[in-house]
């Protein structure tokens, strides 16, 4: 899965994209919301994090330009800012979730996972393409009723394949969409 991070705070982005990748995620850093707004019109991410408080702009204004340019991704926000007006501003926006700072790394992990599994209801259950058939819930993968044994990476093309079935997936998409291209500025 990848994953649009947006922060300003050059430290904490790393820690958290340490983390996040320690458990298998690919993770895109913009330092400011132009970056940011800029990368999530380019590439195609699972789920953006996005820092309230950054320099350039804060993130509720980011997350409106997001959402105005059709991104349909799930959007956490991370902020110290902790009242309820701010919680219901920042949802308003267009937040799918609100994480307060502190945060505790596993909470924000289960917070993506609820989030992509809501965002799993609008994918087919089972993507067939003639006698293969890939279960994304189960990961599970059959050819002509035989299961097949793949790498996650191997999962991961397999599935963007078969969801652009019938399309042409270039290299430069796989590539961007399924291995690491972090971008700091």
């Amino acid at each position: 899965m990848r994953i649009l991070l947006i922060e300003d705070d050059q430290e904490a982005a790393r820690l958290l994209a340490k983390g996040l990748r320690e458990e298998g995620w690919v993770v895109d850093i913009a330092h400011s919301g132009g970056v940011g707004d800029e990368m999530a019109s380019v590439n195609t991410d699972d789920a953006i994090v996005l820092d309230w408080m950054l320099l350039d702009r804060d993130g509720v204004a980011v997350c409106r330009s997001l959402r105005a340019s059709g991104l349909q991704a799930p959007i956490l926000m991370l902020t110290a800012r902790d009242g309820i007006e701010d919680r219901v501003l920042g949802l308003n926006a267009g937040t799918d979730d609100y994480l307060t700072k502190p945060f505790g790394f596993a909470e924000l992990l289960a917070r993506l996972h609820a989030l992509l599994r809501r965002s799993e209801l609008t994918r087919p259950v089972l993507l067939t393409v003639a006698d293969l058939t890939l279960d994304p819930l189960s990961h599970h993968v059959m050819r002509g009723g035989v299961p097949i044994s793949l790498t996650p990476k191997e999962y991961a093309i397999l599935e963007t394949l078969m969801r652009h079935a019938g399309e042409v997936v270039s290299r430069v998409y796989l590539s961007d969409h399924l291995w690491q291209t972090t971008a700091i500025r």
